[in-house]
């Protein structure tokens, strides 16, 4: 189990390592001068040699390279010259140094996704973590809703194989596979904040903390979360409610399945017991792989529906050429996809051992 768990670590760190190659070489190489996307329009030579100096821009590219990977990596080298961009300090990267050798150090440290362009004094890291638990907050809320209806209707559309409303279901849910996430979301928008509006009480944008009218602090407005973790949760919704029927048709053809009926258990019984704990097992598959992707999926919902969590903060990063904060939110989006397609292989090995 362990050399197991090892293999699958290896190649999530070897994932890791392609995706900061190809974000590097992505925002770096093919966007342009950062240095002059942070003047805008005031491109004073002296200014901008000095930001091309600080920020270690005036290095070959694949000394830049090294550079980036020395910010994300928790241990790293730096230099004791203070001139140097890879000069350490614990304001500049929150940590410690361990020990010297010669003119470097070895020092362990947070990960530093360095500075925004456009949000002077902030860093890369403090707006994730302003805006990253709301993301949680609305993915987890999407997919399990998602996954109790989804578990729901498909064994519904089973047990009624061929019926009208296995049909209307299996319309339905083609429909909702289909459906792109800013459509879904606009379409929601409408017909619930807008046209029927007076009968939900629905806002068509807010997110989770708002201001109260006279200024003086903010409160939580639980109904805000409704509709982008609705419209977030159609297309999982889709997908779960079609394997669950598919998957508990096929259980429902097994010969244990038939000794159970011939033991005098009911139906409601054997599908309970028997037929629906084995039909989940590409279920939960299919519902971890689309809590990854409901990090992605979030950006167009966000933005629509005004939730302040990362997926608008990347919209807004990109309107204003804000290219640390994008490369960031990338990260950390591949992070997430990473560790958790990895939970999920360990959580199978444990459960079945002919998974390692």
């Amino acid at each position: 189990m362990l050399a197991y768990a090892a293999q699958k670590l290896f190649y999530g760190l070897l994932t890791l390592w392609g995706v900061v190659t190809v974000i590097f070489l992505l925002f770096n190489v093919m966007q342009g001068d950062p240095a002059r996307m942070m003047l805008d329009q005031n491109e004073d030579p002296v200014q901008l040699a000095a930001i091309r100096k600080n920020l270690g821009l005036d290095q070959p590219i694949h000394i830049q390279y090294l550079y980036y990977l020395n910010d994300l990596s928790p241990l790293s080298l730096h230099s004791s010259d203070s001139t140097n961009y890879t000069h350490f300090t614990p304001v500049k990267y929150s940590g410690h140094e361990l020990f010297s050798i010669g003119n470097y150090s070895i020092a362990i440290k947070k990960p530093f996704l360095r500075n925004s362009f456009q949000q002077q004094g902030r860093s890369v890291a403090s707006i994730i973590a302003s805006t990253l638990p709301n993301t949680l907050l609305l993915a987890t809320t999407a997919i399990v809703l998602a996954f109790i209806l989804g578990v729901i209707l498909g064994v519904i559309s089973a047990l009624q194989k061929d019926s009208w409303i296995d049909r209307a279901l299996l319309v339905i849910t083609s429909i909702g596979m289909s459906l792109p996430s800013f459509f879904s979301a606009i379409l929601m928008a409408w017909i619930f904040a807008y046209l029927l509006e007076p009968y939900t009480g629905l806002n068509m944008t807010g997110s989770l903390y708002e201001v109260d009218d006279y200024g003086t602090g903010k409160y939580i407005q639980w109904k805000n979360l409704i509709l982008p973790a609705l419209t977030l949760g159609i297309r999982p919704l889709a997908v779960i409610t079609q394997l669950t029927r598919n998957s508990l048709l096929e259980v429902l053809s097994k010969d244990y399945i038939r000794t159970a009926y011939s033991k005098g258990l009911t139906a409601q019984q054997v599908i309970r017991r028997h037929a629906l704990p084995n039909a989940l097992n590409p279920v939960i598959t299919a519902t971890s792989g689309w809590f990854a992707g409901m990090f992605a999926g979030a950006v167009f919902v966000e933005f629509i529906f005004g939730w302040n969590g990362l997926g608008k903060e990347i919209v807004n990063a990109l309107n204003t050429l804000d290219q640390p904060v994008i490369m960031g939110a990338v990260l950390v989006i591949a992070v997430a996809f990473i560790l958790i397609n990895m939970l999920v292989d360990l959580l199978y090995a444990v459960l079945d051992p002919r998974a390692r």
